[in-house]
């Protein structure tokens, strides 16, 4: 079974979609849906996906849950509720046992304050996530990753997983900023990492999978293939690569692993992790 645990759809007009107006984001300012995911799906041989939160909303829970119950490919999706606010745990209830919701995320890297993470309204709002077993997504810039060991010991219980590697600055080649606090967080057992949402932060038209690879070969070191699961950022990275160029890049730097190692990055840790199935 092979799961792409990090997509997203948006349809134009449903909400505002601010970031699609910026001029970078031009060439994906249009609908994409479920029928448009599919084709690549089938094309490349991904047999589920996991749809990832893009509002602070909770009216996209209800519209992509109605979306999972009418597309099979759909494993789950991970949502959004207000973690700091004192509703929290009321919006989490109202979605926490239906099937298709398996975890939560927040735009934190477009957060004005670079410690929103760890103030203490929204650490409160983990601990609810933490007592209800909801999985969650830490999308994070280099200079936020080390917030992760912060939460990692304030939260022992709460799986969290660390998307797109914290965004490492792989277009400038750069390790330096990044990879000491990257190995700090993998030292928290319930820190998992998905490699994805890469290709964007390499050059957009002239990335390689060698440019890639460097960050790869340290996740797989310090988070190992059972902590580590693969995610497409599609139609996200259509701005660097098609969904098809940026999974045949993955296969092709994950090609040493072993074939049990891959089947948990292609799919076996995201049903852990998220509980699918």
């Amino acid at each position: 079974m092979t799961i792409d645990a990090h997509q997203h759809f948006w349809e134009l007009g449903r909400f505002g979609y601010e970031w699609l107006d910026a001029d970078a984001c031009k060439p994906i300012k249009k609908t994409y849906l479920p029928a448009d995911l599919k084709t690549h799906l089938d094309a490349t041989g991904v047999d589920q996906s996991i749809f990832v939160q893009t509002q602070h909303n909770v009216a996209e829970n209800e519209w992509i849950l109605e979306l999972c119950e009418q597309n099979d490919f759909l494993a789950g999706m991970v949502g959004w509720v207000d973690l700091a606010s004192d509703e929290c745990e009321a919006q989490l209830e109202q979605f926490k046992d239906n099937p298709y919701f398996v975890g939560i995320r927040h735009v934190t890297h477009d957060e004005p304050d670079d410690d929103f993470i760890v103030r203490d309204d929204v650490m409160r709002g983990l601990g609810v996530l933490e007592k209800h077993s909801m999985p969650f997504d830490l999308l994070f810039f280099v200079k936020h990753i080390k917030h992760a060991q912060t939460l990692g010991r304030k939260f022992p219980n709460l799986p969290m997983v660390i998307d797109h590697l914290a965004k490492p600055e792989i277009k400038a080649g750069n390790l330096d900023n990044w990879e000491a606090n990257f190995r700090a967080a993998a030292k928290f057992p319930n820190m998992y990492c998905k490699i994805s949402g890469m290709v964007t932060e390499a050059d957009w038209k002239n990335w390689k999978p060698a440019d890639l690879k460097p960050y790869v070969e340290i996740a797989l070191e310090v988070f190992g293939p059972k902590r580590c699961m693969y995610g497409s950022d599609w139609p996200v990275c259509e701005l660097a690569g098609t969904y098809e160029q940026v999974i045949r890049a993955a296969r092709e730097v994950l090609g040493a692993l072993s074939e049990s190692e891959q089947a948990d990055v292609f799919g076996g840790t995201a049903k852990r992790f998220y509980g699918i199935g």
